[in-house]
């Protein structure tokens, strides 16, 4: 039509048969472009292999440091210890449970009697419950037809407990742990230090056994009556603890001081490291002196927690002669 060649976009370009087209914004040219090696087959969510990773890694977790009977809930809130000997053991303990769970057709024997007796003599809720919660509790099923309930603890931090033992009548004795990871370890240390006059006990926030439990049954009810502090780098606190007038003995099978002849009625902090791989090097740089324990030839090492409560029963000694 005349005139229509002045309307925008009447006249094609040349070297194009349908005229301008709007651009892709570089999306085609990017979509050529290199994603990368594929990751591996257990970094993918949706892969067999990370689901099977995922369920060994879960299966490891459960087996160290003895957690056989006993699981913590992934979000931080109460664990249960499950089986009849073991919960018998925790009340007996006076480990500080809030509710004991029996299944409803359970068959009562005398431990099972002995639970409910002591729960409700200590006023702790006692649930009857179907199998199937109490499967959910007991993933492995050993429940036994018995779980008790137990808060999360609660730590104490390491300023804390270092003030207060400055300001008791006797000069601080705490110990502190690096690289234990039994909870038996832990619970048989606050028991040692708690019967020989210690002031506490200080463990690492991470690799390190916590008090579970099983440390709760271990350390027979000393664990209520005795500050365990937490502390994100043991190291940081050691130095800490060091400017404020503690000596800082590590124990170690070769250390350059044997106990008999160590003045332990000072303010003095014991390190014990674990059987198998000792103090952590910067630890041991940390410590003023190392300790050695004198035994028999032909015993090669003494149990963390062992050697621990030697050295505490001998400072417990020389404070009383002193």
């Amino acid at each position: 039509m005349a005139g229509n060649s002045q309307r925008r976009g009447a006249i094609r370009k040349s070297g194009s048969k349908k005229g301008q087209t709007v651009g892709s914004g570089g999306q085609r040219r990017r979509g050529l472009e290199g994603r990368g090696a594929t990751p591996k087959a257990e970094d993918r969510v949706y892969h067999t292999a990370h689901k099977k990773a995922k369920a060994d890694a879960k299966a490891k977790a459960k087996a160290v440091g003895g957690r056989r009977n006993h699981r913590k809930s992934e979000d931080g809130g109460p664990e249960y210890v499950v089986g009849r000997n073991p919960v018998v053991e925790c009340l007996r303990a006076e480990v500080p449970a809030t509710a004991l769970y029996v299944m409803t057709t359970i068959d009562a024997d005398e431990r099972v009697k002995e639970a409910v007796q002591t729960a409700g003599d200590r006023g702790i809720s006692i649930l009857e419950v179907g199998r199937p919660e109490l499967d959910r509790m007991s993933p492995n099923g050993l429940h036994q037809g018995l779980a008790l309930q137990v808060p999360e603890y609660r730590y104490a931090h390491p300023d804390d407990v270092m003030a207060d033992a400055l300001a008791g009548s006797a000069a601080p004795l705490l110990v502190a742990l690096d690289n234990i990871t039994d909870p038996r370890n832990l619970g048989a240390v606050i028991r040692s230090v708690a019967a020989f006059g210690g002031d506490g006990v200080l463990i690492p926030q991470r690799r390190s056994a916590g008090m579970t439990a099983v440390a709760w049954r271990t350390s027979a009810g000393a664990a209520a009556r005795l500050p365990v502090a937490a502390t994100p780098n043991l190291n940081r606190t050691l130095v800490d603890w060091a400017k404020k007038g503690a000596q800082i003995v590590g124990l170690d099978a070769g250390g350059d001081v044997s106990l008999d002849d160590y003045d332990g009625t000072g303010p003095v902090v014991i390190v014990v490291g674990s059987e198998g791989k000792g103090l952590s090097r910067l630890v041991r740089e940390n410590c003023d002196s190392i300790l050695s324990i004198p035994i028999a030839g032909n015993v090669e090492s003494l149990n963390a927690s062992v050697a621990a409560g030697v050295v505490l029963s001998e400072f417990a000694r020389q404070r009383r002669l002193s």
